[in-house]
């Protein structure tokens, strides 16, 4: 991995091929000192001969701890983590420096002894303490630069995440504010008062205020339960259903064991937003959608019958609602156009299958 730079940033945050260069050699240079002081008191030969063993020694005590190090940091990618990996990492760096020295202090023994070479080697605490601090300072730099970069992405991340729900609460406002949602919702309400009860009345403005209430509420969380995303789907669909009366048709199709689940807001309403946007709705052709809970997804089918003349997109719905996902967690939703059915899988989540930088974002 030394020599594969893709790999090098990708684990370590920065390319660190030169800082591992100078760095092997300057505590090589330093190991050499505090054991020999080899240059000081013998001759160059003699010196340089005692300087590769203290290289020798560096380069492995460098490529264990950094190969320890990025051990760790895929074991304990999360800030929550970082105090239990600095704390083990801080113990392998003593446990790799005391046990190289000692190995590799008996290997250069036996084989200097095999030349004729009288050679001797002793751990000694007071000089090895100086190379594990130094050490420690060392790779004290590789955790600032790991910890600058991971806290500048995270906080990328967050503002991104805050910015997609901020969005999708002001295009759901958006698209429920248009002229032609209020002018048809308005003229539905005069229906109502002509035709029907009072109760039916009060009824369909409870509805319509719940739609709105939603949509600001919707902004202050990530997620919310299945519950209540029906809740608001079904005050959205009991407005639309004033106006298309028998020929829009929903098939609910949800387990009590499922409401608890939880959800993107607002992404079953847009779903069905859509349905009802682009397609034919009368009584030879009425829609019929379908939304069923099973094997841990919320599932919305309808027949396709696009309407001949297409209303421009906003572009809000499922590009939105996949952005949502892919932040805020792994699971991602599945999307079937075979010509004749449309079905859109949203998965259902639990408050723990929430991304680390993206659960903080509530506001």
């Amino acid at each position: 991995m030394l020599f594969n730079k893709e790999r090098r940033i990708q684990y370590l945050g920065f390319n660190d091929f030169w800082f591992t260069v100078i760095g092997i050699l300057i505590l090589s240079l330093i190991t050499d000192y505090l054991f020999n002081n080899s240059f000081a008191r013998h001759s160059f030969g003699i010196a340089t001969l005692n300087w590769s063993a203290s290289l020798f020694f560096t380069i492995i005590d460098w490529f264990i701890i950094r190969s320890i190090m990025i051990f760790l940091r895929k074991k304990y990618p999360d800030f929550q983590d970082d105090k239990k990996r600095i704390v083990i990492f801080f113990l392998a760096i003593i446990s790799t420096i005391l046990f190289v020295d000692f190995v590799g202090g008996f290997l250069l023994t036996k084989i200097f002894n095999l030349f004729g070479m009288n050679s001797s080697h002793t751990t000694q605490l007071k000089i090895l303490i100086p190379i594990i601090l130094i050490t420690i300072m060392t790779m004290a730099i590789y955790e600032a630069v790991y910890y600058y970069i991971r806290l500048k992405k995270s906080i990328k991340e967050e503002e991104q995440a805050k910015r997609v729900i901020v969005q999708t609460q002001l295009d759901a406002l958006r698209n429920q504010a248009q002229p032609h949602f209020l002018f048809n919702s308005l003229n539905t309400l005069r229906d109502i008062i002509d035709q029907n009860s009072k109760e039916d009345a009060k009824e369909f403005v409870d509805k319509l205020s719940d739609v709105y209430r939603f949509i600001l509420q919707s902004g202050n969380v990530n997620l919310t339960s299945l519950r209540e995303e029906l809740r608001f789907a079904k005050a959205y669909i009991h407005i639309q259903s004033e106006r298309f009366g028998d020929n829009l048709k929903l098939n609910w199709h949800i387990p009590k064991t499922a409401l608890d689940a939880m959800i993107a807001p607002m992404s079953l309403q847009l779903l069905l937003e859509n349905a009802i946007k682009h397609n034919v709705i009368s009584k030879r052709k009425p829609l019929v959608i379908h939304v069923e809970a099973k094997d841990h997804q919320l599932i919305v089918q309808n027949k396709i019958e696009l309407k001949s003349t297409k209303i421009p997109s906003t572009k809000v719905g499922l590009k939105n609602i996949q952005k949502r996902y892919a932040l805020i967690s792994n699971k991602s939703p599945e999307i079937k156009n075979d010509g004749n059915q449309f079905t859109v899988s949203l998965p259902l989540l639990k408050i723990t299958d929430q991304n680390k930088n993206y659960a903080s974002t509530d506001y």
